[in-house]
């Protein structure tokens, strides 16, 4: 059934209103806004999309996020829960969601439903937001009859997830904004600054200091061709992001990120928290092992990890245990190997591996704080020591010129 994109006046107190609508047709739309009190203005079918070479600047602001798609799931669980049917329970969830986008997803989820299609394959249906761990959750549910308890453990998932993302950037945020801004004043004290003040060397007579030449040099370099950098830069970022995209270029930059003082440990956590969490809700939604740990594999974000977990799925398959296998990788802690140990002999792995997850949820909280902690004084330290080395530079000179008039 098309979307359309309606603009009217309300006629009991003459407000402007607008918003999504499914229907048949325009006429048929036309018609319900007219029964609701709506004089229609403006129509047109949202599938439509834009004119070619047009280019839609409010789509940056109506970009579906990862807690759009947990809002609507959640609430997809409180009204299936409640006993009413999946057709109108989407209803109600596309009604209430504000991002366009989603809307029109959902609106071609409930009309692939309404057609007997499964909720999961018409989730796959737009892979952009509902993603392959979603829907075979979903699947898992729909076939152990427990959707409503799946949905609800895909909402807690992904909000999480989204506050472990949101802590690292925060985190990151501002040593990466006082880099910028440090480099860009001592780039603007070497292009601008130093060239006025040591011209005033040019008839000093003696010889200067090497770091004063060296500072000069610099400066001259950077002016006379700071297009040679742009470029030098501009190839370095482009080449490393060729690179990358190799598969061995690939699995050296993981393999790298692990081994990085400070930042590995710190990237080595988060991946054993996204294992841990990802499969224990994968297991307790009903999802098979293998399928668990095939879906598993792609959430870690690190090829070095995705390949030990594909050695664990063979050797699964071949009847040993999960923790075996991480074992004799040499990858994941020990602690972390036995208490999935511990949870298989137990017949508890779903519950070992939510406690895995929050451990090292917390030792990620007191990691990046800790970090943030170190990393704001040392760019500070960085910063000061730049502008430090320049006005040692110039200043040095100036007071040997003056001993020497004295």
């Amino acid at each position: 059934m098309p979307v359309f994109e309606y603009q009217g006046i309300r006629k009991s107190d003459g407000r402007p209103v607008k918003g999504l609508k499914d229907s048949d047709a325009e006429r048929s739309l036309r018609a319900a806004l007219k029964r609701d009190g709506v004089l229609v203005t403006g129509i047109r079918e949202k599938s439509a999309g834009q004119r070619r070479g047009e280019i839609d600047f409010k789509k940056f602001f109506r970009r579906v996020t990862r807690m759009d798609v947990a809002l609507s799931t959640r609430q997809l669980a409180t009204l299936t829960k409640s006993g009413i049917s999946l057709v109108e329970a989407l209803n109600a969830v596309i009604d209430q969601s504000e991002k366009p986008d989603l809307k029109t997803a959902l609106t071609d989820v409930r009309d692939q439903v309404n057609q007997g299609t499964s909720l999961s394959e018409a989730f796959g249906r737009h892979a952009k937001y509902f993603d392959h761990l979603y829907c075979n959750m979903v699947n898992a549910g729909e076939q152990s009859g427990t959707l409503d308890q799946v949905l609800g453990r895909l909402a807690d998932f992904i909000e999480a997830q989204n506050r472990l993302r949101s802590k690292v950037v925060s985190a990151m945020a501002y040593p990466a904004f006082m880099a910028v801004i440090g480099t860009v004043i001592i780039g603007v004290m070497m292009v601008v600054v130093v060239p006025k003040v040591t011209s005033i060397f040019e008839n000093f007579g003696r010889e200067l200091p090497w770091y004063t030449s060296v500072l000069i040099a610099t400066s001259n370099f950077m002016r006379g061709y700071w297009w040679l950098l742009l470029v030098l830069i501009v190839g370095a970022i482009v080449g490393f992001r060729r690179w990358k995209r190799t598969p061995a270029g690939l699995y050296d930059w993981h393999r790298f990120v692990l081994w990085a003082p400070i930042f590995g440990s710190l990237a080595m956590m988060l991946a054993i928290s996204r294992f841990s969490k990802t499969l224990s809700t994968l297991l307790a939604s009903g999802v098979p092992l293998l399928t668990a740990m095939d879906i598993t594999k792609g959430v870690l974000g690190n090829v070095v990890l995705e390949k030990v977990i594909v050695e664990a799925s063979s050797s699964i398959r071949e009847g040993e245990s999960i923790a075996d296998p991480l074992k004799a990788s040499g990858r994941f802690p020990p602690i972390v190997t036995h208490m999935i140990a511990i949870g298989e002999r137990s017949g508890q792995l779903e519950e070992m591996l939510e406690n895995v997850a929050g451990a090292y949820d917390a030792q990620v909280d007191s990691k990046i704080l800790a970090l943030t902690s170190l990393l704001e004084p040392v760019m500070i330290v960085i910063m000061g020591a730049g502008a430090f080395g320049i006005a040692f530079s110039i200043l040095m000179p100036l007071i040997q010129m003056n001993e020497f008039v004295q």
